[in-house]
């Protein structure tokens, strides 16, 4: 029976958390083998990274391309944390992740030639970026997979995932009908990021590591936490906060170059691909340069790009909104957090430790994306193992108890804009150990001053869902400092200025749990350490 706290119930053989690319690939690919699937998304249709991914998807080209220089390039930008096999894997599944797409309706850019326009990102070495839109890949692969009729519950946020001696047995959620429970023998999450930790960042303002909170609780490990991608190309406004439109990659892809308050070239004699080098290492450089400027800020020129509004409209149209003309302007750029490189531990069918739960996109960890993803790499992650975990699935049908008698718990949380602020100051672009343990006595005194406990009354859902949201983002913080903290070295796009070089006894993955006392705490696990 449901506790008298519950208000409403269903039944799934599958329900998903989230609503962008992996969660409903994973929808999809699940109802087409029969599957009842039911979607929970906390937002409305459009409230998704995916819906903000600009770049496009990294898929092998058919011609002057291989899988093999694919892996090569994740390989090495993952800086020695890749899972090789893993990479490969998911690489040779994304032609047949994307004609899957485009069968669904998605529409991607097309060369005079007729055939599928490519362009370059930093990291890769050679044109294989398919996009759309010019910069609104993103916005059209949702489009697709929202217009395929899927079943979405929208304002549904959960709460906790159920769990029993088999595993998954569903999840607790609260929508405008109150608290509810969705009996289910497995659950897939595919919640994106954890941009809300930072101050700026380029995520939507629902990408408050739900996933990895809900994990955590489910009894689940996650890994590389500590690797937190700054995207070294974001739009700088004075005093500016909250997400930031992204300056894609694909413009330096068409020539644009960096350049510092003096004119110098930032990457100059930096790495052998220049401004498109691997994002870590572009964005130090612009750190290193901002730092030796005394500046906030250095400079995009992409000038030399004639059909600038045509090929990036999206960010013209972000650039006009703030007063500045690409085709005669520099316009002004710094690193601001952008992408989960860890998250949950999964293999590449998304499944997890946890018998039943399933991860997929941002949220999850499974190799491919090692210490700093390449660019493009995450739509394509998010296509090839939602897909697969929506076949995964379905090895849980009839494996599991209905829910018994629950109740709605609280956890403990920090205020989000002084957690914001602490993560931006101390576990940054650059961090170092002193900050570092500066920022987890703070964070303790935070939830000290902020705590929750016991059983959650009935109340505003927005208010519940402001509440779970800001007890992931405290718990999640937690688990990151942990990890930043044992990570003493540079890897990546973990830098610290105390320990500046890698060091070969720390190439491994740095993996996380709870503990009985509900802390994280470093954790083993079948290879993953």
């Amino acid at each position: 029976m449901m506790s008298n706290s519950m208000e409403w119930e269903a039944e799934a053989d599958l329900v998903v958390v989230g609503g962008g690319v992996a969660g409903l690939t994973a929808v999809r690919t699940a109802a087409l083998r029969g599957l009842r699937v039911l979607v929970l998304s906390k937002g409305g249709p459009t409230d998704t990274s995916t819906q903000y991914a600009q770049g496009g998807i990294a898929v092998v080209a058919p011609h002057g391309d291989s899988v093999e220089s694919h892996v090569e390039d994740t390989v090495v930008a993952g800086a020695g944390l890749c899972d090789v096999e893993a990479v490969r894997s998911i690489v040779e599944g994304g032609v047949e992740a994307v004609d899957a797409l485009t069968a669904l309706g998605a529409v991607f850019d097309h060369g005079r030639d007729g055939e599928v326009s490519r362009t370059r990102e930093g990291g890769h070495s050679t044109r294989r970026i398919i996009h759309a839109g010019g910069d609104a890949t993103g916005a059209e692969v949702q489009r697709a997979l929202n217009a395929a009729g899927l079943p979405v519950m929208f304002g549904a946020a959960v709460v906790d995932v159920v769990t029993g001696p088999e595993g998954v047995r569903g999840v607790i959620a609260v929508s405008d009908k109150g608290f509810g429970v969705v009996h289910a023998p497995a659950v897939l999450l595919a919640t994106g990021g954890l941009g809300q930790l930072y101050a700026c960042s380029t995520n939507p303002a629902g990408a408050t590591a739900d996933g990895i909170a809900l994990a955590l609780r489910a009894g689940a490990v996650v890994s590389d936490l500590e690797f937190v991608q700054f995207h070294p190309t974001v739009l700088f406004s004075p005093g500016g906060v909250g997400r930031r439109p992204l300056i894609s990659e694909a413009v330096r892809g068409e020539g644009a170059v960096l350049v510092g308050s003096l004119g110098d070239l930032v990457m100059a004699g930096v790495h052998p691909r220049g401004d498109l080098a691997p994002r870590d290492i572009v964005s130090k450089a612009i750190a290193a340069r901002m730092l030796d400027l005394g500046a906030d800020h250095v400079y995009l020129d992409g000038r030399a790009i004639a059909w600038f509004g045509e090929r990036f409209p999206t960010i013209t149209a972000s650039c006009r909104a703030a007063g500045i003309d690409p085709r005669v302007d520099l316009i002004p750029v710094a690193p601001a957090a952008h992408y989960q490189c860890g998250g949950v531990v999964t293999d590449t069918h998304g499944r997890t430790t946890v018998p039943g739960l399933y991860a997929a996109g941002e949220v999850a960890r499974t190799g491919l994306h090692g210490a700093n993803r390449l660019a493009s790499n995450s739509l394509l992650e998010g296509l090839v193992v939602g897909g697969r975990a929506g076949v995964a699935a379905g090895e849980r049908i009839g494996a599991a108890e209905r829910i018994g008698e629950v109740a709605v718990r609280a956890y403990p949380r920090a205020d989000r804009k002084l957690l914001q602020e602490l993560m931006t100051q101390h576990a940054a672009v650059v961090r170092d150990g002193d900050g570092l343990r500066g920022a987890v006595l703070r964070l303790m005194g935070l939830i000290a001053d902020n705590s929750a406990t016991g059983e959650v009354a009935h109340a505003n859902p927005a208010a519940v869902t402001r509440e779970l949201e800001d007890a992931a983002l405290t718990l999640t913080a937690r688990a990151l400092l942990l990890a930043a903290s044992a990570r003493t070295e540079s890897r990546g796009c973990h830098l610290r200025s105390d320990h500046p070089e890698a060091r070969d006894e720390l190439r491994h993955p740095i993996a996380v749990r709870l503990g009985a006392d509900g802390r994280p705490q470093r954790a083993i696990e079948e290879g993953v350490q």
